[in-house]
């Protein structure tokens, strides 16, 4: 008995018990650690992937973490793409991985030629992006019944918001269309000022 506590510490279960020498801690030790790292890399996959912000819920849903580790893991990738080309923002309680805003003007050059939007959507977002705020009755009109998938599609990715007014809604582009595009603030007020000569 001396001779296997020396060894190790005894851990007594229902109706055994199980000597648990250093080697056996570090063998739980290891499985932590890879199943730790098993979980850090389905977060940074989810958020790679998306490229959008995904929420706690969200995350936790996609990668089966728990919310304590998903937090920690948060906390560790944020000081991870806190240097280098790529960058995890959190906005909200939201997390996106994007690239620094230096390389900004590649994805600017890649998204025009986006096959995420056909090119009438495209059509319609930039009248909306040019006459903001603009009524969707008006949208109709120039760009025909097809315009309202295309305004609903929007407004569910969250690129334009609405307000009621009368019968008809007054749609804008939100502060998610510019992070989206990845448009710089000096280039929004740029495009605003423009707007406004004409």
């Amino acid at each position: 008995m001396e001779e296997s506590e020396s060894k190790g510490d005894k851990v007594e279960f229902d109706n055994f018990s199980v000597v648990a020498t250093e080697s056996t801690a570090e063998e739980l030790d290891n499985v932590f650690e890879v199943n730790e790292q098993d979980s850090e890399d389905k977060v940074e996959a989810a958020l790679f992937i998306a490229g959008r912000f995904l929420n706690l819920q969200e995350l936790i849903m996609l990668t089966d973490v728990n919310p304590i580790m998903l937090k920690e893991i948060l906390h560790r990738l944020e000081k991870k793409y806190s240097v280098g080309v790529l960058r995890l923002i959190n906005r909200s309680n939201s997390w996106k991985m994007d690239v620094d805003e230096k390389y900004h003007y590649l994805i600017n050059k890649l998204a025009t030629g986006n096959a995420e939007f056909t090119k009438a959507e495209q059509e319609t977002l930039a009248i909306i992006a040019y006459k903001q705020p603009i009524k969707q009755s008006v949208i109709i009109r120039i760009r025909g019944n097809k315009s309202y998938d295309h305004i609903k599609k929007f407004r569910g990715l969250g690129l334009v918001t609405s307000k009621q007014i009368g019968h008809t809604l007054e749609l804008s582009l939100s502060e998610e269309f510019y992070e989206y595009f990845n448009v710089h603030k000096a280039e929004k007020k740029n495009l605003d000022e423009g707007k406004q000569e004409l």
